[in-house]
């Protein structure tokens, strides 16, 4: 199986010698991933640094390079407690609020990007949860593509091509088909996560693709059985997890 890496939670006040240390592998592995940024931080958990003034230069010299960008939410602060399509978690900054109040979410943090030259059609749902309202307003300003479901290969649903992320991170994924994304959240990086990502990359090399490449992949269509296929395993996945802490 392919393997792609999306980065979540990028913002001025990041982390940034662990998101600078996970750059790192991914330049010695020749990887582009793709990263969500978040137009107005106002999230307390995410201020971990001193903010970088560079910063909308700096994102948008990555995307100049190759990067892919992707407009994570808002202002990533959770107003409901609601786990939308994809149940992963139960909050979320959109899923559960009106159609017209997402819509100016969207529109609004989408013109911080543009005024920092930053163009992109991709959707990335602060915690994994959005509704029908949410994929109705991203269709209205122009939004193609969103970073999530699971699955082996992109697919369309609801007037939007999804391209699923890894269901679990498996010791190996050589034996599997298609192609994934994992999830990374530098900022919760520790030093033997980094060792972790450095020995996967190294056995998988021949699998890694930059997420460009996954913008390729021949896309299929997504019968509602195949949905709710993925929202029961999304349910599971957040028992499984509920259980475990």
């Amino acid at each position: 199986m392919k393997l792609t890496i999306r980065m979540d939670d990028i913002s001025p006040d990041m982390d940034w010698e662990k998101f600078l240390a996970f750059k790192a592998l991914l330049d010695a592995n020749g990887v582009k991933p793709l990263i969500g940024v978040v137009p107005d931080n106002q999230d307390e958990n995410l201020h971990r640094a001193d903010s970088q003034n560079d910063f909308w230069g700096y994102i948008k010299e990555l995307q100049e390079n190759g990067w892919i960008i992707a407009l994570h939410g808002f202002r990533h602060v959770y107003t409901t407690k609601r786990g939308g399509l994809f149940p992963l978690n139960h909050f979320s900054e959109f899923a559960g609020i009106s159609l017209e109040k997402q819509k100016s979410m969207l529109k609004q943090g989408n013109e911080i990007l543009k005024n920092h030259g930053i163009e992109t059609d991709i959707f990335m749902a602060p915690a994994h949860s959005y509704d029908r309202n949410t994929l109705l307003a991203l269709r209205d300003i122009g939004y193609t593509k969103l970073t999530d479901g699971f699955g082996n290969s992109p697919y369309k649903w609801k007037g939007m091509t999804f391209y699923p992320i890894s269901f679990l991170q498996s010791r190996s994924f050589k034996k599997k088909t298609g192609i994934t994304t994992l999830v990374v959240h530098t900022n919760e990086l520790h030093k033997t996560d980094l060792e972790r990502y450095q020995k996967l990359f190294e056995s998988h090399k021949q699998e890694l693709r930059s997420y460009g490449e996954y913008l390729k992949e021949p896309v299929k269509n997504r019968s509602a059985l195949g949905h709710l296929g993925e929202y029961m395993l999304a349910a599971a996945k957040h028992y499984l997890v509920k259980l475990k802490g």
